[in-house]
This record gives C-alpha cells, structure tokens and sequence, in this order.
C-alpha cells in the first residue's frame, strides 16, 4: 500500500484537503440520495393524482349514468301520462323531459312516440268531428260513410275506448234515421191508399147521387081513374080504359081524381113526398068539391165534415199538433214535422211518435 494514501502520513494540509474531499463526496452522495427519494415521492403523488383522477373520472360518469336512466324513466312516465291522457299539457311535459335525455338512440324513439301520441289526437278528433255531423244529419248516407271511416282509422289500443263508444252512437243515430226512413215510406203508402180510398169514395157517391136521382125522378106514379058518367041520358059509362053501355038515368057523377108524386133524391139532399088529393062529386042539385091539402116533405142538404188531427209527441207527450179539413193535410203537417231538423235532434235522446187521427 502506498503510504501517501494512508491517511495517517498525511500531513495537515492533505489532511484537510482530504477531509473537505470527504465532505463533498459524503454530501454528493446524500444529495443524490435525497434527490432519488424525492423523485419517488413525486412519482407516487402523480400516480395517485392520476387514480384519484380515474376514480372522479368513474364517480362523475357513475352519476352521469344515473342521472341518464332518471331522465329517461322521467320521460317514460310523462309518455306514459301523455298517452292515456293527450292533452297539450301533457304532451308538452313529455316534450320538455325528452330534451334532458342524451341518449339519441332512445331520444329518437321517444321522439317518435310523441308524434305518434299527437297523430292519434288528429285522429281521434277528426272521428269526433264526422260523428257530431252526422248525428246532426242523420239522413246524409255521404256523412254516415265519412263517420265509418274515421272511426276506422283509430287503430291504437289507447283509443279502444273511444272508438267503442263512437260506434255505438254511429249505430244509435243510423238505427233512429233508419226508422224515421220506414215510417215516413209508411206514411207515404198510407196517404196513397188512403187517396185512393177518398178518391174511389167520391167516384162512388158521385155514381149513386146520379143513379139515386134518376131512379126518384122515374118513380114518379100518376093513377088516374077515369070520369064515369053514370045515368045519363045516352045511357054510357066511361073509364079511363075504356067504354060500357049502360042503362039511362036522370042525374050524373064525376069520380074522384087521384095523382101520386113520388119522392126525388138528389145528390146528399133529401126531398119529402108532395101528395094532392083533389075529389069532386058533381050531384043533380049542386057540387062538392074537396081539395086535400098538399104536403110538401122535408129538405135535408146538411151533412157531417169530418176534420184531421196530425201530431207528434216527444217521450209521450204531444208537443206539436194542429187540425186540418183534410186527411191529406194533415199527414202533410206530420211528415214535415217529423223530418224538421229539431225533432231529428230531439229524437237521438227523446222517444219520437206520431200520427194522425180524426178530430
């Protein structure tokens, strides 16, 4: 070993310059390991800034997803509401949450949902509509078709229940109008017949007046008995019929004289016998003469008008009626009533009846 680097031979100024020597070097090496654990430590704090870094990363995202499936339930209800009852309130919340969701996926079907909500709406409406039209015109086959149709385009499980009580009320209206149709075709055939039946009547008591006025006018009877002149001088009686021989006799004797009118029907008058029983009686020693008074019978040209009650009644109660000379008249009246458009109207919720009958 070289004794210079024995520490022992040195002398002071070595001795110094080795200890200073010593000193960095020590403090080198201890700089440098404190540099080293320091840079460790800056490692494990940047590595624990990054995982707690990750672990916000999953918090927020975490909540994000919460957050996400709270909108989209949120939405779903107010759908949910908005379907069963779609009213512009409800659809708008519905509209209103769907902007809060971010999944496009399911922001495009709930989208689609509530077009399809307000599509339904239009519909339903416009069922509504031709209904109500055609409840108002309840003869109007066009208006009746156009309710059918509309009422068959709500196809959605939300409008059952609608549609349902739309087709009962379609049906109640096509019924009444159905009914109103027969009875006004049987009004119609009635007053025919019933024309007829007048018509054929005054044919037939026109036909009688004049054959019943013939026939009295015919039946007019004279009897006359000749004049018999009895015991006269030439010794001749004489009738009507003929003569006969006879004895003579001083005085002379006028037979009676009779003549019957009978009785003259015409038209609806009826006239009375007139009767005139003349007798003479002609004596040697003055005459008699009788007349019988003549009886004139009795005229009768009054005869019974028959007048017409036509009526309507609502729930049994007549409310219109009014009386006419005429049949014709009267079932005129009722029909016209009867199609008016207020007793059309009364009649999908009131019992409608009506007739005619005589005064």
């Amino acid at each position: 070993m070289n004794k210079n680097l024995n520490p022992l031979n040195w002398t002071k100024k070595q001795q110094i310059i080795g200890g200073a020597v010593a000193i960095v070097l020590i403090g080198g090496v201890t700089t440098g390991v404190v540099a080293n654990a320091n840079h460790k430590a800056e490692v494990r704090k940047i590595e624990q800034l990054k995982k707690d870094k990750v672990e916000k990363a999953k918090v927020r995202a975490e909540k994000a997803k919460q957050l996400e499936k709270s909108n989209e339930a949120d939405s779903k209800k107010l759908l949910d509401i908005a379907e069963k009852t779609p009213t512009d309130k409800n659809i708008k919340l519905a509209e209103d949450s769907i902007l809060k969701v971010k999944n496009a996926e399911v922001k495009k079907a709930f989208d689609n949902q509530v077009v399809g909500i307000k599509n339904r709406v239009k519909l339903e409406n416009e069922a509504k509509t031709a209904v109500s039209n055609y409840q108002k015109d309840a003869m109007n086959q066009d208006k009746y078709k156009t309710a059918q149709q509309a009422i068959n385009k709500l196809t959605s499980s939300y409008s059952k229940g609608l549609k349902d009580s739309l087709n009962k009320q379609l049906a109640t209206s096509k019924k009444q109008a159905d009914d109103a149709t027969k009875a006004q075709q049987a009004k119609s055939a009635s007053d025919s017949k019933a024309k007829a039946t007048n018509t054929n009547k005054e044919q037939s008591d026109s036909t009688g007046s004049a054959t019943n006025n013939n026939s009295n006018n015919a039946n007019e009877n004279t009897v006359s008995q000749g004049t018999a002149n009895n015991d006269v001088a030439s010794g001749s009686n004489s009738y009507d019929g003929g003569s006969q021989n006879n004895y003579s006799q001083g005085g002379s004797n006028t037979s009676q004289n009779n003549t019957n009118s009978g009785s003259s029907n015409q038209g609806q008058g009826n006239s009375g016998q007139n009767n005139s029983n003349t007798s003479t009686n002609t004596g040697g020693n003055g005459s008699n003469t009788n007349n019988n008074g003549s009886n004139g019978g009795n005229k009768n040209n009054n005869q019974p008008q028959t007048r017409y009650v036509g009526w309507v009644s609502v729930d049994g109660v007549r409310r219109y009626s009014q009386t006419f000379n005429t049949l014709g008249e009267a079932q005129s009246y009722v029909d016209a009533t009867v199609n008016s458009a207020e007793v059309i109207n009364l009649g999908f919720e009131h019992s409608i009846r009506y007739g005619v009958e005589p005064a």
